[in-house]
């Protein structure tokens, strides 16, 4: 990792997005308000030192998961960069994001099978770094540039994703791609730095409701950590997962719903 400053060695902290359940006017962020497509993917991030390696948001590196993409960001991408993005698997025309989990868990003969059968793509939509010099510092706007130029000599896997500053554009995205697996928007200002570990981004997503049943909660009944949800089908129930994340004013819902059904404290 010679080519790429100190500060910048993987695992880097990336930036986020935090979520808003309207899409905002055009003026929402720093500068120009830019909008991207929100991919059904893993995150990633592109490292190319003196070795290429991957590593996800959470800073796990996933090198070896994604050995077709490795091997087109060692061969196109010049030393001492690092491009930030999103690995995604096609599938019969939509995003398939099994495909993606299927990876993490398969052992090496699996994961070539898998790969082969299943081929990733990186899009790439950020840079923290170009020929060794930091550029989080920039404007978005600049390390745009920076990236289109990087990309001009890319080809399949690695691809730019999509970016306008047109609202209305942005909002025939979100309709016209729901089909492909487009999960929502990401929203970016033109003037903002790139802040890895905080939420300087908007996300608006798609959001499906549905139904469900409680089927058992998890931890002590007044103070649940987690629920387990179930589908109605006909006389039968489907285990379609479970939520999480409860807070502590959270916690109070399930746990008077399930008081008043009589639920006991706890189960052997």
């Amino acid at each position: 990792m010679d080519q790429i400053p100190l500060e910048l060695r993987p695992p880097a902290q990336v930036a986020l997005a935090k979520t808003v359940k309207v899409l905002p006017v055009q003026d929402a962020s720093p500068g120009t308000t830019c909008f991207e497509p929100k991919w059904d993917g893993y995150r990633l991030c592109v490292f190319r030192g003196d070795r290429t390696s991957l590593w996800s948001r959470q800073g796990r590196e996933l090198t070896r998961y994604f050995p077709e993409l490795s091997a087109a960001a060692d061969a196109i991408i010049p030393a001492g960069c690092i491009v930030d993005g999103e690995a995604v698997v096609w599938s019969r025309g939509r995003l398939n994001f099994e495909a993606l989990q299927q990876r993490l868990s398969a052992g090496n003969k699996r994961l070539a099978t898998v790969a082969r059968e299943l081929p990733a793509s990186f899009v790439a939509f950020d840079v923290l770094c170009v020929v060794g010099h930091d550029a989080r510092s920039l404007p978005f706007k600049d390390r745009r540039a920076l990236l289109e130029e990087l990309a001009t000599v890319w080809s399949a896997p690695l691809s730019v994703s999509p970016l306008t500053t047109d609202r209305e554009l942005a909002l025939r995205w979100f309709e016209d791609l729901a089909e492909g697996g487009l999960e929502g928007l990401i929203l970016k200002g033109e003037a903002q730095p790139y802040l890895g570990g905080k939420r300087i981004w908007l996300k608006y997503k798609r959001i499906h409701e549905t139904d469900v049943v409680c089927g058992a909660v998890i931890g002590p009944i007044d103070r649940p950590t987690e629920i387990v949800a179930g589908l109605p089908f006909g006389r039968r129930t489907a285990d379609c997962g479970q939520v999480v994340g409860f807070g502590p004013r959270r916690q109070q819902i399930p746990c008077a719903v399930a008081q008043a059904a009589g639920w006991p404290p706890s189960v052997a």
